[in-house]
């Protein structure tokens, strides 16, 4: 029985839950704030037995934290209308991401976010 518990975090599959890790960002368009707690919550509990958890979790939190200070300054921009279409287009790029991140740890990759600040090496 705890050889069936070796590679399942939570009690699921190792590769589902890196991809879940990646889904759980959608949350946050339903409950503000989720998309980013329960992503950290799901690596922080997990990332000292599984280092595939563990680098799928700094891809994320290092995404997370990178698209809040891109999510600031297109505020500030909004002043100058440019912010506006920044906005959309991180909404629309942060989506995207999400998906391709999804994607690619259901192929057993940890795939960096384009655009990420690396603040978790």
């Amino acid at each position: 029985m705890e050889n069936q518990q070796v590679n399942r975090p939570w009690g699921v599959d190792l590769k589902a839950f890196c991809l879940l890790m990646h889904l759980a960002q959608f949350a946050g368009f339903i409950i503000p704030g989720a998309g980013i707690i329960l992503p950290i919550v799901m690596w922080v509990t997990n990332k000292d037995q599984f280092a595939e958890v563990d680098a799928h979790g700094k891809n994320i939190v290092n995404w997370i934290l990178s698209l809040l200070i891109y999510l600031v300054v297109s505020i500030f921009l909004m002043f100058v209308i440019v912010g506006f279409f920044l906005l959309f287009a991180l909404i629309i790029i942060n989506i995207i991401f999400i998906i391709i991140g999804a994607v690619k740890a259901n192929q057993n990759e940890a795939w960096e976010y384009p655009l990420s600040i690396k603040f978790f090496k």
